[in-house]
């Protein structure tokens, strides 16, 4: 027998009910989900052991929103649609015109916030001068207004 395995499949770690848990775990919220409702239809008393089971251990906890059961199951991508990017893909020139890409659409997206700041920068100017010449205008009619009531 060689050192070298052969046998590609992962060795079970833990008992059973540990074995189950990370496959259930493995299949996203929707086998939990699935696992809950047929044991409300088969079994009742089942179906709150395993709701209680799934919210006491937080099973639909924040890992499942931001997509890192997803990334354990071994796809290239995150939750809602992000792609990982720093993987290489072993093609040199797709990896450099994408490491570009990238790199061009940070600096654009850059420029565009400093534009929107200097773009706000503006309209907030422009509302100060004429909240000033409003002030201004009102100044001079209520000097107006005293002096005639004066003569």
């Amino acid at each position: 027998m060689s050192a070298y395995s052969t046998n590609s499949m992962p060795v079970a770690v833990g008992n059973w009910f540990t074995r189950a848990v990370n496959w259930m775990d493995g299949n996203g919220p929707g086998a939990w989900i699935a696992l809950m409702v047929a044991g409300f239809i088969f079994a009742g008393p089942l179906g709150l052991v395993i709701l209680a089971f799934i919210l006491f251990t937080g099973r639909f906890g924040r890992r499942w929103r931001t997509g890192q059961a997803v990334q354990k199951r071994g796809f290239g991508c995150y939750g809602a649609g992000g792609v990982h990017v720093s993987r290489s893909t072993g093609n040199a020139a797709f990896d450099a015109y994408k490491a570009d890409t990238l790199e061009r659409l940070q600096r654009e997206q850059q420029e565009f916030e400093e534009f929107l700041g200097r773009l706000r920068e503006a309209r907030d100017k422009a509302e100060f001068d004429q909240y000033m010449e409003e002030r201004a205008k009102e100044a001079a009619q209520s000097e107006n207004t005293s002096e005639e009531a004066k003569a």
